[in-house]
């Protein structure tokens, strides 16, 4: 009789267990390889036979390259991912590495909760071989779909704490979004600049939470009014930075948590007769140089690797096979690439 752990479907981790073996020792006996011992080799069927454990075709895919197929799926309007250079990086790095790997990308779009089932049922569904997902809310059921599938993936940027992130294990590749919101302030600190502001990105995505934290990591006492929601977009910016001058009309200095937004911020300012950076001082996040080098005045930002990141992602999906599994698989819930960040100051700042 079969014996399934908590009623789910026993994993590659609960045969290990039960077989007093490895990972890898365990994907060796169920590819027939011969570097096994025989008494070993006995011992990890014994505990699949009694487990009912099915081995993850869609993992194995990996090795196999059945579908040369990988799919990138984004929670985001289709309109915003063609004029926003953030993603044009981040595709570009995607691209560039599953080219080299010998595959294709299948771009998904979830714009609406109807989009769900039909994305979950494409990736159930054996047509890709893994999985890059990125722009996450708190409580996405992307998550939790994707781990149900048993495809691997990878994620772009931090998953939000909620729940439906709760009991599940990633691995993402993020930017040190606090670290480089820190940076920032504190050189605006070094200005002189007395009254900074703010304007984050949607609070409902970890960078967005992130750079407020580093943001409030330097200027403890900020009061509310000095912090202004934006949405990552040109539009969100300005009306983000006529709140704050509505506000505090004596504001100095803002930190803009991306440079799309940090673009319509500098517009507001000039049709609102304030100079920068000798009135305001503005800095971004991202260092998108489409944007950053033609805003007027040039903007000072942090630099982000975004294609590089795009690339990283990519790479450790083809690592995450039976042979190879990712950093953090075994007894860690949670397994992270964090890059470094920099400020790099322009004129705007």
């Amino acid at each position: 009789m079969t014996e399934r752990p908590n009623g789910r479907r026993p994993t590659l981790e609960d045969v290990a267990r039960r077989a007093g073996v490895s990972k890898s020792t365990v994907s060796r006996v169920i590819n027939r390889e011969p570097r096994v011992r025989e008494e070993v080799a006995r011992r990890t069927r014994k505990a699949i036979a009694e487990l009912g454990y099915v081995p993850n075709q869609a993992a194995r895919s990996l090795v196999t390259r059945r579908n040369n197929a990988v799919a990138v799926v984004v929670t985001e309007p289709q309109n915003r991912l063609f004029v926003d250079p953030y993603f044009d990086c981040l595709l570009r790095g995607i691209r560039q590495e599953l080219v080299h790997q010998g595959a294709q990308p299948v771009l998904l779009f979830i714009e609406e909760p109807d989009d769900y089932p039909r994305v979950g049922n494409f990736l159930g569904g054996g047509h890709v071989d893994g999985a890059l997902l990125f722009s996450l809310r708190a409580d996405d059921p992307l998550p939790a779909m994707v781990e149900q599938t048993g495809l691997p993936a990878i994620f772009g940027g931090r998953p939000v704490s909620g729940s439906g992130h709760r009991g599940h294990s990633y691995t993402y590749v993020d930017a040190d979004n606090r670290g480089g919101a820190r940076e920032a302030v504190r050189y605006l600190v070094s200005q002189g600049r007395r009254h900074i502001a703010t304007i984050t990105g949607p609070l409902n995505q970890a960078s967005a939470i992130d750079r407020l934290d580093g943001y409030r990591d330097v200027l403890l006492d900020s009061p509310p009014q000095l912090i202004a929601e934006g949405d990552f977009t040109l539009q969100g910016g300005a009306a983000a930075m006529a709140q704050l001058l509505d506000r505090c009309p004596d504001l100095d200095a803002v930190f803009i948590a991306s440079d799309l937004m940090a673009s319509g911020a500098l517009k507001l300012l000039r049709e609102r007769g304030r100079s920068v950076p000798e009135d305001v001082a503005v800095v971004g996040f991202d260092d998108l140089t489409p944007i950053a080098e033609a805003t007027d005045p040039p903007l000072t930002t942090v630099h982000q690797d975004i294609e590089g990141m795009g690339r990283l992602m990519a790479q450790l999906l083809f690592n995450r096979t039976p042979e190879r599994p990712a950093p953090g698989d075994a007894g860690h819930p949670l397994s992270r690439v964090v890059t470094p960040t920099r400020l790099v100051v322009r004129e705007s700042a």
